[in-house]
């Protein structure tokens, strides 16, 4: 097993609940997303986000529209549904159980 492997791995996990957590503040379009990503040092290529954002829209928990670009073709905007913010608010739960836990174990040597 290799270091890169499993560090992709922990990243992967995540992805979606940071992707969903930007929706939640505004709508985007993918370039913005992948700069909001980049931004927190999360690096994520758009062969993994397209993918990923298909399916959150499939799964209803995303909505898009289109917007003319005053510079190129028109922009896809995502946004949450109300669904999707339904998700969201179960996956901020876990992640703060989870996040508690890992902090618990890895910070405390004496367990």
């Amino acid at each position: 097993m290799s270091l890169e492997n499993t560090q992709a791995q922990m990243r992967k996990g995540i992805l979606e609940y940071c992707i969903l957590s930007i929706l939640d503040k505004n709508e985007a379009y993918p370039s913005e997303i992948l700069e909001k990503l980049k931004d927190a040092k999360l690096i994520v290529v758009e062969g993994t986000l397209y993918p990923l954002l298909m399916r959150l829209k499939n799964d209803e928990l995303l909505a898009y529209r289109w917007e003319e670009s005053p510079s190129g073709p028109p922009r896809k905007y995502y946004v949450l549904t109300k669904m999707g913010k339904a998700f969201l608010e179960e996956l901020q739960t876990t992640w703060s159980e989870l996040s508690e836990a890992v902090n618990k174990l890895t910070q405390n040597k004496s367990i």
